[in-house]
C-alpha cells in the first residue's frame, strides 16, 4: 500500500498550490511512483487547475480521471457517500504507486464552517497523515500563532495524525516573530512573484487579442500596471521593467515611443502594451511594426481605458505548467523552508530502490543547493542562458556569474521576463580582470610563445575569460556550449585548467536516465580514436564520475566481442585496456571485452561470461570509440525513451561543462546543478 500525505488548508487562499508543488517534487526525489489526488473538485468541464499542473509538471503517470473524487454537488446531497465513493477512488489510485499526495479542498466553491473539518474526516478515513497549511495573509504573528493551535487541536480531536504545519504568506518582516510564537512549524515568506498575473492571464481578463509581437512571451509575469495618458517624455519616468502599459489605440505617439524604449539600454523593459478602445493602429503604423524586429506583446481590446485597468487590477495570477519562474520560485522557497527529511520520516516513506529520471534530476538539484557554488555562464546573451540562469538563481541551484555588457544583459533579460538581480554580470573587458588573466594566462603558455600583449587579446573571448575566472578561483565551474561548438568551449580548459593527476586525458559521459535507473556512458563527445591506455583513463574516470553521483560503478569495456570469444585489433585494443583498468585499480569491478547485451542481461550473460562480477548487471559502458558512443546514447535516447543527461567532462582539475547547441533551458538547469555538484567534492574529478 502507497504512503500518502493529506494536505489540509485551514482556510481559503492559503497557497497550497506552492506546498503541494513542493511536496509533489520531496516525494518523486524518494518514491518510484508517485500519484496525486483530489478528494473533492469543483462540476464544471473545466480540469482541476492543480491536478493537471502537477500531473504535467511531473510527468505523472496517471490519467484525470484517477485523480480526482467527487464534487462538491456530490458532498452537498450526501457526505458519508461521497466520503465513501472518494475512499474508493484513493485506494484504486494507490495501490499503482508508492506513495500519493492528497490535496484537500480550496474553500471556493463552499464556503463553510465544516469544510477544515470535512477534510479532518476524509484524512482519517484514508489513514493519511495530514499537512496543515495555515495562512500568514492579513494576520498578526499572535494572530497566526493562535490558528495554528486552533487548527492542530481541532485535527487532534478529529483522530486526525498531524505530522507537520506550513505557515505560507507571511509578511518578510514577520518571519522570526512567527517562527518564535508557533515553534515547529515551517514558515514561508509571502512572494508577490506568486500571485503576479502573467501578460496573457491579463489579455484574457479584457478579451485582448494579439496584435504584434511574441506569443511566448504572454508567460511572463506582469510586475505592475500603469495607464499610459501623459505625454511620452513623462510616461517614460514612470516605466518599470515588466510593467504592462495601458493606453488608448490612437495614442500611436506612445506606441511608437515605447516601442523605441524597449530596445533602448538603461530604460525599463515593460512587459506588453494594452491598446484600448479597440482602435486598431493606422495601416502605416501596422507596417512599421510588421516590420520592426520587436518580440514585446502589443495587445488591442475593445473596453476603453478605464474599464481595462479596472479589470486587469482584479486579476490574481495563477500557477500552470508553463509557469517557469513561478514554479522555480515556489519550489526554491518550499526547500528553503521546509524540513524535506523530517517530513518524509514523519510519513515513514522508505527511498525506492528504482531510480527514475525525475528522482536522478531532483537529487541532482537537491545536492547542488546544499552547498551553493559560483558557476560562470560566458554565453550571457543567449536568451535560453538567461532563462535557466532566472531559474537557477530562483530554485538556489548556485550562484551564477554571466559574462557580456551589464546594461545589454539587464535589457535583454527583462525582455525576456526574467529576474536577473541576483546575478553578477562581468565584462570579459573588465581592465582589472583582463589585465591579471593575460598575466596568468601568459604565464601557463609560455612555452607555446604566449606574450602578454598576445594575451590581452585571448582572455577577451568568453570562453577563455570564464575559463580563467575558474582558475583563479573567482568561479567553482564554468558551464558554455548553447552558442558555441564544443571545441571553443573546451580548449582554453585543456589549455589552462589541465587533468588532474594520474590522468592524462579529458574525456565525458553522459547520465542515461531510464525508466528504472540511471547508467553511465563514456566516452561519447570528445576522444575519436582512443588508444587502449586513454580508454582505461576513460573507464577509471567514468567509475569516479558514476559514483559521485550515487551509482555503484561496475564497468563493462564494449567491444563486438565477450571474453576470449573474438579477436582482432579493436577486440585486442579493449582487451588490453581492461588489463590496465584492472591493474592500476584493482578493486574496481569491470570486465571486457563484452558485448552489450551479455553486460545488461543476466540471462544472456550466465551464458557467455558465467561467474562475472559485472555481466548482466553494468551500470559504466566504456565505448571502443566516439562513433560508437555518439550512436549508442542517442539510439538508447530516442529508441529507449531515456533522458541523456550530458556530457559531463571529466579528468579535469575543476568542472567545465559543454552544451549542446541544441540545448534547451530545462538542460542547462540540468548541467549548472551537475556542475556544482561536481565542483562540491573534495577531490576534483
Amino acid at each position: 500500500m502507497a504512503k500518502s500525505l493529506y494536505l489540509a488548508a485551514l482556510d481559503a487562499a492559503s497557497g497550497k498550490s506552492t506546498v503541494a508543488l513542493g511536496l509533489t517534487e520531496l516525494l518523486t526525489r524518494t518514491a518510484g511512483s508517485v500519484g496525486v489526488f483530489r478528494p473533492v473538485i469543483r462540476g464544471d468541464e473545466r480540469p482541476d487547475p492543480l491536478v493537471e499542473l502537477l500531473r504535467e509538471r511531473f510527468k505523472l503517470t496517471q490519467d484525470y480521471e484517477e485523480s480526482v473524487g467527487v464534487t462538491y454537488d456530490d458532498v452537498r446531497a450526501d457526505s458519508e457517500a461521497a466520503v465513501g465513493r472518494v475512499v474508493e477512488r484513493y485506494h484504486a489510485l494507490a495501490a499503482r504507486h508508492d506513495a500519493v499526495l492528497v490535496i484537500g479542498t480550496d474553500y471556493t466553491d463552499v464556503a463553510s464552517p465544516t469544510e477544515f473539518e470535512f477534510n479532518l474526516r476524509v484524512a482519517v478515513n484514508l489513514a493519511s497523515p495530514v499537512l496543515l497549511v495555515v495562512t500568514g495573509d492579513g494576520r498578526t504573528p499572535a494572530e497566526i500563532a493562535a490558528a495554528v493551535r486552533l487548527g492542530t487541536a481541532e485535527a487532534e480531536s478529529a483522530h486526525a495524525t498531524v505530522c507537520g504545519v506550513v505557515v505560507n504568506r507571511v509578511a518578510p518582516a514577520a518571519l522570526a516573530d512567527v517562527r518564535e510564537r508557533a515553534p515547529g512549524a515551517w514558515v514561508m515568506p509571502e512572494t508577490p512573484a506568486l500571485t503576479a498575473p502573467t501578460v496573457g492571464e491579463l489579455a484574457a481578463a479584457c478579451g485582448a487579442e494579439l496584435i504584434a509581437g511574441s506569443r511566448e512571451l504572454l508567460g511572463r509575469e506582469a510586475r505592475g500596471l500603469l495607464v499610459g495618458a501623459m505625454t511620452l517624455p513623462n510616461l517614460l519616468d514612470h516605466l518599470v521593467d515588466g510593467a504592462v502599459v495601458m493606453t488608448p489605440g490612437d495614442r500611436t505617439e506612445l506606441l511608437l515611443g515605447l516601442l523605441v524604449a524597449h530596445h533602448s539600454v538603461g530604460v525599463p523593459a515593460v512587459g506588453a502594451i494594452m491598446l484600448t478602445g479597440g482602435i486598431r493602429p493606422p495601416l502605416q503604423i501596422r507596417r512599421l511594426l510588421a516590420g520592426v524586429d520587436a518580440a514585446l506583446p502589443i495587445l488591442l481590446t475593445e473596453a476603453d481605458t478605464f474599464e481595462t485597468a479596472t479589470r486587469l487590477n482584479a486579476v490574481k495570477g495563477t500557477m500552470t505548467a508553463g509557469s517557469d519562474g513561478k514554479i522555480a520560485t515556489a519550489l526554491g522557497m518550499f526547500a528553503t523552508s521546509v524540513d524535506g527529511a523530517t517530513l518524509l520520516d514523519r510519513m515513514r516513506l522508505a527511498a525506492s530502490p528504482a531510480v527514475t529520471p525525475l528522482m536522478f534530476e531532483h537529487r541532482l538539484v537537491e545536492r547542488a543547493r546544499a552547498s551553493r557554488r559560483r558557476i560562470v555562464l560566458p554565453e550571457g546573451g543567449e536568451p535560453r542562458v538567461i532563462r535557466a540562469a532566472d531559474i537557477i538563481l530562483r530554485r538556489g541551484v548556485a550562484d551564477v556569474t554571466l559574462l557580456g555588457d551589464a546594461a545589454e544583459v539587464h535589457r535583454l533579460a527583462a525582455q525576456l521576463g526574467a529576474d536577473l538581480s541576483a546575478a553578477t554580470v562581468v565584462s570579459p573587458f573588465d581592465p582589472e580582470l583582463r589585465e591579471r588573466f593575460a598575466h596568468e594566462y601568459a604565464r601557463l603558455r609560455a612555452h607555446k610563445g604566449v606574450t602578454p600583449e598576445l594575451a590581452l587579446d585571448v582572455v577577451t573571448d568568453v570562453s577563455y575569460f570564464g575559463t580563467m575566472m575558474v582558475q583563479e578561483g573567482l568561479a567553482d565551474g564554468m558551464v558554455s556550449g548553447a552558442a558555441h561548438t564544443t571545441a571553443h568551449t573546451i580548449r582554453p580548459a585543456f589549455e589552462i585548467i589541465r587533468t588532474v593527476p594520474g590522468t592524462k586525458v579529458v574525456s565525458s559521459v553522459f547520465f542515461m536516465c531510464l525508466a528504472d535507473r540511471v547508467l553511465v556512458y563514456g566516452d561519447c563527445a570528445v576522444i575519436p580514436e582512443p588508444t587502449a591506455e586513454q580508454l582505461a583513463d576513460i573507464a577509471i574516470s567514468s567509475a569516479h564520475t558514476a559514483e559521485a553521483f550515487g551509482v555503484e560503478p561496475r564497468v563493462a569495456m564494449l567491444s563486438y566481442s565477450t571474453g576470449a570469444s573474438g579477436a582482432g585489433s579493436e577486440v585486442d585494443k579493449v582487451r588490453e585496456a581492461t588489463a590496465l583498468v584492472r591493474a592500476r585499480v584493482p578493486g574496481l569491478p569491470v570486465e571486457g571485452p563484452i558485448q552489450y547485451d551479455a553486460a545488461v542481461d543476466t540471462g544472456v550473460a550466465s551464458t557467455k561470461l558465467p561467474g562475472s562480477d559485472v555481466a548482466g548487471r553494468a551500470t559504466v559502458f566504456v565505448v571502443p570509440d566516439l562513433n560508437t558512443g555518439n550512436n549508442l546514447y542517442k539510439a538508447v535516447q530516442r529508441s529507449a525513451g531515456a533522458v541523456a543527461v550530458g556530457p559531463v567532462l571529466q579528468g579535469l582539475r575543476r568542472p567545465v561543462n559543454d552544451l549542446s547547441r541544441g540545448a534547451t533551458v530545462h538542460d542547462i538547469v540540468n548541467t549548472v546543478a551537475l556542475t556544482a555538484v561536481q565542483a562540491q567534492m573534495e577531490a576534483p574529478l
